[in-house]
């Protein structure tokens, strides 16, 4: 099954963040998407289902808190995306707590409806 994970959090300009600040997360996010390549589990982006179908997760200091629905109270912005196939819902979660993004911002994990590949649409959800 495919998921995209997509990572929301606080621009960089609206947090304050610099160029000297981010340095170490572009590092980790640099494991983390080879990680997730070694893994065999990276794909791309996809169609999604609608926004009911999104299970949201947070990790903070240890602790994983798993959502289902749009629920983010949050003004932050959709800062990228990691499009992963992976067996089931609970393998998203475990690969977006490893996600660097989950120590500062939301995941949304959300399943993929339709993928074109090899010249055509096809149905995933």
């Amino acid at each position: 099954m495919r998921y995209s994970l997509l990572l929301t959090n606080q621009e960089a300009q609206d947090a304050g963040v610099t160029e000297e600040d981010m340095a170490p997360f572009r590092a980790a996010f640099d494991a983390y998407a080879k990680s997730l390549e070694q893994a065999g589990v990276l794909i791309s982006a996809d169609i999604l289902q609608p926004s009911a179908a999104t299970t949201t997760i947070t990790l903070r200091n240890g602790t994983l808190e798993v959502q289902d629905g749009p629920f983010a109270d949050t003004k932050e912005k959709l800062a990228g995306a990691f499009v992963v196939d992976v067996p089931d819902l609970d393998a998203a979660i475990a690969w977006a707590e490893k996600c660097p993004g989950a120590q500062y911002g939301v995941i949304e994990i959300r399943p993929t409806a339709l993928s074109f590949s090899d010249g055509q649409w096809h149905e995933l959800g």
